[in-house]
């Protein structure tokens, strides 16, 4: 199944008209990470340097015992100042996984944030495809390692349809919902984008806001107009064949958009029947809205 509808859609989907966020790669920032120690360097010894060396340890003994049985409250807080100002530093790196919302810490912790910014990325941005940066035509095998971490992208082999396979980048193999497929114009470079396969449970959203799941009436919004689609298969998938000048058809960067929509389930079998994939049809025909196809499969193509 999965390889017919890739099949069909590059057939029918990526002969929709020609025409996008760019995501931006950020460099890590070391001078952000020295300013917080040197600030945290200078914070430590103000409290620690009082009067005395010799005798701050004996005022730390006697502070540490009695004074925080008498006054826990008052005590317990100027004990704590201390560690709390040195605590930004390995605050600093362990910030993605536990974000901390404290005043001071989090403007130090966006400084030096960009080392991780990856982790941020893979949660939102990254779910995100643009016709251009890391899934741009000029992208990479490479590129989408240095974004996505490269024990999140692997080269295997995929189902091209006709019982065929091709070697493509899979982000988040293990994972349905995160899984994306890259082949590549060059795949012995593995450079040079040629299709970005969206299918199963994958919830990433394609150029134009297209997602998985979506109806026909909510395809047309996105569109500003009603398209066109082949009927459906003997597996009750129909592809789409013309975006009719729609906003779907010209993109920022020069990619196209096609995509395969499944009949409901439920959809009462004369109906679909009535829906031959030889033939092309209105996506606001009333009998195809009864159908209740949804997205099934989106193509990015160059």
């Amino acid at each position: 199944m999965h390889g017919w509808r890739i099949g069909a859609a590059l057939l029918a989907g990526i002969v929709l008209a020609t025409a996008g966020a760019a995501s931006a790669q950020q460099k890590q920032t070391e001078p952000a990470q020295p300013s917080i120690m040197s600030e945290d360097n200078n914070a430590a010894p103000v409290m620690v340097t009082p009067q005395q060396p010799a005798k701050k340890p004996a005022k730390k003994k006697k502070a540490a015992a009695p004074t925080l049985q008498t006054d826990p409250n008052l005590d317990a807080d100027d004990q704590l100042a201390p560690s709390q100002v040195q605590q930004p530093m390995p605050g600093a790196v362990a910030q993605p996984s536990a974000p901390g919302h404290k005043p001071a810490t989090a403007h130090a912790t966006d400084a030096a944030a960009p080392p991780v910014v990856g982790a941020k990325r893979s949660r939102s941005e990254s779910h995100v495809i643009a016709c251009s940066g890391v899934f741009g035509r000029n992208s990479s095998h490479l590129k989408l390692a240095m974004v996505y971490e490269t024990k999140n992208v692997d080269f295997a082999q995929v189902d091209a349809g006709s019982g065929n396979t091709v070697m493509a980048s899979v982000l988040f193999a293990k994972d349905p919902k995160r899984r994306l497929e890259v082949w590549w114009t060059k795949p012995q470079s593995r450079s040079d984008t040629h299709l970005i396969v969206v299918g199963g449970q994958s919830t990433w959203t394609a150029p134009g806001n297209l997602r998985l799941g979506l109806s026909l009436a909510e395809v047309e919004k996105l569109n500003h107009k009603p398209f066109k689609l082949f009927g459906f298969n003997k597996d009750n998938v129909a592809a789409g064949s013309d975006w009719n000048g729609g906003a779907l058809a010209v993109l920022p960067g020069g990619c196209r958009l096609g995509i395969s929509l499944r009949a409901d389930p439920k959809a009462a079998a004369d109906a679909v029947a009535a829906f031959p994939a030889s033939k092309e049809f209105a996506s606001d025909d009333p009998a195809m809205r009864a159908v209740n196809p949804k997205v099934s499969e989106i193509l990015v193509g160059y």
